[in-house]
């Protein structure tokens, strides 16, 4: 791997001088984000930024970006034996409000970690798109079918607080947010950028996150580094690997791993075909830290989805990717 930047207390100014990107490829890059409506756009190109747009310091709702900051954190506690992947719901004594069959008992963490528990019971923050898919219940066993379910989600929030003994949040901060340097990530007494945020039907809280596009861009960084931050290993090597392995055939959105996306033969957005290895961290309605291990690229987009409207959906996204690739001259 070519050597990787890594950013200081802040980000250098963003420039295609000394970069692998025609400038006239990155100008047209900016005019699609306007076009597409874009709330804020950075990336990196080994590590330094060629491009940005928008307030990368404002923190946006991550919507699902938070499923892979928590998948970051289990690889820290599998690590250290606090975590057992083989572990079932029953050893855990995980239930919930309608009751869990002996079968949906039989699910492993592993089986949550790649969305194949076989538990379709009602859960919190799903989209439409999630509650069309919800299986009927007892229609799969454990382990034996993929679908993207935040009923397999949230409860590992539940199971990573009860196992590790602290908020998922704080370990966030503790294990990610300040080695990495984040820059406006907060959670203390009185700011919290993390919240616990549950429903009537189901024990298990979604966990949703506000993150800034430059504080991403340094999660996305150390993926691409292997897990490593400016000579200081924050990640195990093999989890980073592991996590980022196609379990799952995700259809015209390519491979799922441990809650990262992944591209299949090319395939991950529409409108363009990717480098080999790409993954990605999404949110719905545009929210994306994409990493290219192929060409040593990070890649932060983000819509503002406090505001109805204001949604990249993934057609216009890939378009905007496919422009990035075509500024590449490698």
């Amino acid at each position: 791997m070519t050597s990787l930047s890594f950013p200081g207390a802040g980000w250098q100014p963003a420039t295609s001088e000394g970069s692998r990107f025609s400038p006239d490829g990155l100008a047209a890059v900016l005019d699609e984000a306007r076009r597409i409506d874009t709330a804020a756009l950075l990336l990196l190109d080994n590590g330094r930024p060629v491009l940005e747009f928008g307030d990368l310091a404002r923190r946006y709702k991550s919507h699902s970006i938070r499923k892979s900051l928590l998948s970051a954190l289990y690889g820290i506690h599998v690590a250290a034996g606090r975590i057992d992947l083989a572990a079932t719901l029953a050893d855990l004594g995980i239930d919930d409000k309608l009751g869990l069959t002996d079968v949906e008992k039989r699910a492993t963490v592993y089986d949550l970690l790649m969305a194949r528990s076989g538990i379709y019971h009602p859960t919190c923050h799903e989209s439409a798109r999630m509650r069309a898919i919800r299986e009927p219940r007892g229609s799969h066993g454990p382990s034996t079918y993929w679908v993207y379910n935040n009923w397999d989600f949230n409860a590992l929030g539940t199971i990573f607080d009860k196992l590790v003994g602290c908020s998922l949040f704080e370990e966030f901060r503790d294990r990610l947010a300040t080695p990495l340097g984040m820059q406006d990530f907060r959670y203390d007494a009185e700011r919290r950028d993390g919240e616990y945020s549950g429903s009537d039907e189901t024990v298990h809280p979604a966990y949703p996150f506000r993150i800034s596009t430059r504080d991403l861009a340094r999660f996305g960084l150390l993926y691409l580094a292997d897990g490593v931050w400016n000579g200081q290993r924050l990640l195990p090597e093999t989890w980073v690997a592991q996590s980022v392995q196609p379990y799952s055939h995700a259809g015209a959105d390519g491979a799922y791993g441990f809650m990262w996306w992944l591209e299949r033969s090319g395939v991950h957005l529409p409108g363009v075909i990717v480098p080999p290895g790409t993954y990605s961290a999404r949110g719905v309605g545009g929210h994306h830290v994409v990493v290219m291990p192929a060409v040593n690229l990070v890649l932060v987009h983000r819509a503002d989805t406090d505001v109805s409207g204001r949604e990249v959906d993934k057609h216009k996204f890939g378009r905007l990717v496919a422009r990035i690739l075509a500024a590449y001259r490698g």
